[in-house]
């Protein structure tokens, strides 16, 4: 049975000049990943650029991280659509493709209703055998999981979890709550600066960006709470106070993507036009990583 728990990076999606996917690159991000110490991989996920990319590359990307990880940790993979028809379709693509984990998005752009959101989870839940884990980001899709449908939607078999990217600490202490007569269901922080804290109120970890540029301090947030190590838990989650602070620059998948390149590796830039930072940022950037680096953050 596939652990869930942890730090899951969703893995940046590698590019050429011309914007296709760098497969070389991408298949050594997953060994740089893995080789530092996650607990899962997470291909087109939004640091990813799920967003962007076609469904043919969706399962080229999917391919190659699942090949390439040769079974070492879980894979899940984002098949979230907007409608349930599509969903359905992206899910058993991704299942057959060898994920082990689904992360389903809340539709977008049109105003859903919690009763359509419950028939449409049902509906995927229903169409595959692999775990679903329900993706809650209201602030990007306009749609959000209140805590009472999430408690509903835990009672539903193979849906064993939920993301919040919603960055309000006490909505994810409500899904915490509502889901404690499932067993095994997990909450994980999709907010990087609140995956301590998750843990501390009984959450799983988390699906975490930032873990793109600092694979071993985010990793060591959950690696020393869970051996009891409080103190340094902490002391690895204020750590990456000054890289988020960079945010303030742009779009926050477009600023990790940067700090990558910067660290040396040849991820190309996010695609246009989400491919911009001001010159004051990038110094910023430049910055923080040689400061962080200094502290021996890697």
């Amino acid at each position: 049975m596939t652990v869930l728990r942890g730090i899951i990076p969703p893995i940046i999606t590698p590019m050429n000049e011309d914007e296709s996917v760098n497969e070389q690159e991408l298949r050594n991000q997953v060994n740089r990943l893995v080789e530092a110490g996650v607990h899962g991989l997470f291909p087109f996920g939004t640091n990813g650029e799920s967003y962007i990319l076609s469904e043919k590359e969706k399962e080229q990307v999917l391919s190659v991280v699942v090949e390439e990880n040769r079974g070492r940790v879980p894979v899940y993979a984002g098949s979230g659509c907007v409608g349930t028809k599509d969903t359905i379709r992206m899910s058993q693509m991704a299942q057959s493709l060898g994920a082990d984990v689904l992360s389903v998005i809340t539709p977008w752009f049109a105003k859903a209703s919690d009763e359509e959101l419950y028939d449409h989870y049902c509906a995927v839940a229903g169409a595959v055998k692999i775990p679903v884990i329900l993706y809650n980001i209201p602030a990007r899709t306009g749609n959000s999981l209140s805590p009472a449908l999430v408690a509903r939607l835990s009672r539903v078999e193979n849906i064993v979890g939920v993301k919040d990217s919603g960055g309000n600490f006490d909505n994810m202490l409500q899904y915490m709550e509502k889901t404690r007569e499932r067993e095994g269901f997990i909450v994980l922080s999709g907010n990087d600066s609140l995956i301590y804290w998750n843990l501390l109120a009984g959450g799983a970890g988390g699906i975490a960006g930032c873990a793109n540029v600092y694979p071993e301090t985010m990793t060591a947030i959950y690696e020393r709470f869970v051996k009891g190590d409080l103190e340094g838990a902490r002391k690895a989650q204020d750590s990456i106070r000054s890289f988020r602070d960079c945010f303030k620059y742009g779009n926050p998948n477009t600023i990790v993507k940067t700090a990558v390149a910067m660290l040396g590796y040849p991820v190309g830039k996010c695609r246009a036009p989400f491919d911009q930072i001001p010159p004051k940022g990038i110094e910023a950037i430049r910055q923080v990583l040689k400061e962080n680096q200094e502290l021996g953050m890697k």
